[in-house]
């Protein structure tokens, strides 16, 4: 990544450049004084926009004038307040979700 005035993600970014360059974003955009109960609601609010968004891609009708975004967006928006829900708890999310996964080895799916 580069300075904080250029920074961007680059195609080979990893889960840690991601969560850096969020919450370098959200100071920038001037969203750090969000308080971690902010972004919770926000980061439900847009799992629900995301399911919105699945409605038609399953075959859902959904009204004419409902304002439907790209699944891709949606997605995209959701990862977004989950890491800005991790970076207020000091969560690194790489190795939350390496650890999760090591657990998981351990359990009977089925």
């Amino acid at each position: 990544m580069t300075s904080p005035q250029n920074l961007q993600l680059e195609a080979n970014s990893t889960l840690a450049d991601i969560q850096t360059y969020i919450a370098e974003m959200v100071k920038q955009r001037g969203f750090d004084q969000h308080t971690l109960d902010d972004n919770f609601i926000m980061l439900t609010e847009e799992v629900g926009e995301l399911a919105k968004a699945l409605r038609p891609v399953r075959g859902v009708s959904v009204a004419d004038d409902s304002k439907m975004t790209e699944v891709e967006h949606e997605v995209a928006d959701v990862l977004w307040m989950l890491v800005c829900v991790c970076n207020k708890l000091d969560i690194d999310l790489n190795l939350a979700l390496r650890s999760k996964e090591q657990k998981n080895m351990h359990r009977t799916w089925r």
